[in-house]
């Protein structure tokens, strides 16, 4: 089904994607274990899989590589900063199978979010609106909260996106994203932050979670642009060629 209004093409995009969220997150929380199936973890493991599977059939040639970038990536960034770096840690103190797989297609979902028509038409606006509430977001936590770690990185994600204006929609979008994830994530004690930032820089006060950890994700994300971007430089030189006309 295709939308033709700003409204329908973000439920299109990104509200299965918020929706897919929240009920995963709920099948891998505390309540949910305790209450009716002990071993919740592994109806995610089973879900997201397959979803991703399915979203992978369904795509695109790029789509399928980016899928595929995003889920190494985020294996690799799960492991080094949850297990090796004690960042974060899990309920089970381990890396649930379906967070890589969750990643990607998280990816995926802001990523067609930001290449809607009517979203792109309107992305200035949704821009100054995304901008406002996360400068709002971040600093009064900041003063409330004395979030510092979250507040530092929230700067570094606006520093990092000078070089980017034209991928700005996506990045900030996907802060959105991975707020409302956290938020979730941690209420449900899916996994949780400690007080300062990897356990261990007392100069930088954290919480659960902490505000900008989008940082993090725009790390996943660049990394599988980029990676797609430098495997195809002859396409890409060409595309950017054309939007310049």
């Amino acid at each position: 089904m295709s939308y033709k209004n700003a409204f329908g093409q973000t439920i299109q995009s990104l509200g299965w994607i918020l929706f897919i969220l929240f009920l995963g997150l709920f099948f891998d929380s505390v309540f949910f274990a305790k209450n009716y199936f002990e071993h919740s973890q592994w109806i995610n493991n089973i879900c997201v899989i397959f979803v991703f599977i399915f979203c992978y059939y369904k795509g695109t040639s790029r789509i399928k590589e980016q899928l595929i970038y995003a889920f190494i990536i985020g294996v690799v960034g799960e492991y080094m900063f949850s297990l090796c770096l004690g960042m974060y840690s899990y309920r089970l103190n381990n890396i649930p199978h379906y967070i890589p797989f969750g990643h990607a297609l998280v990816f995926l979902g802001v990523y067609s979010f930001s290449r809607k028509p009517k979203i792109r038409l309107n992305s200035k606006k949704i821009n100054s609106f995304l901008t406002v509430s996360i400068i709002l977001y971040s600093f009064l936590f900041l003063i409330f909260k004395n979030y510092v770690f979250g507040f530092v990185m929230t700067i570094l994600v606006f520093y990092s996106l000078r070089k980017y204006p034209k991928e700005k929609l996506f990045y900030l979008t996907m802060y959105g994203v991975v707020v409302y994830a956290e938020l979730i994530g941690t209420a449900l004690n899916t996994w949780s932050w400690p007080k300062l930032a990897f356990n261990t820089f007392e100069f930088l006060p954290s919480a659960n979670p902490p505000s900008g950890i989008c940082l993090f994700y725009y790390g996943l994300d660049r990394g599988t642009m980029s990676i797609y971007k430098r495997r195809h430089k002859k396409t890409w030189t060409r595309l950017k060629r054309i939007r310049a006309i």
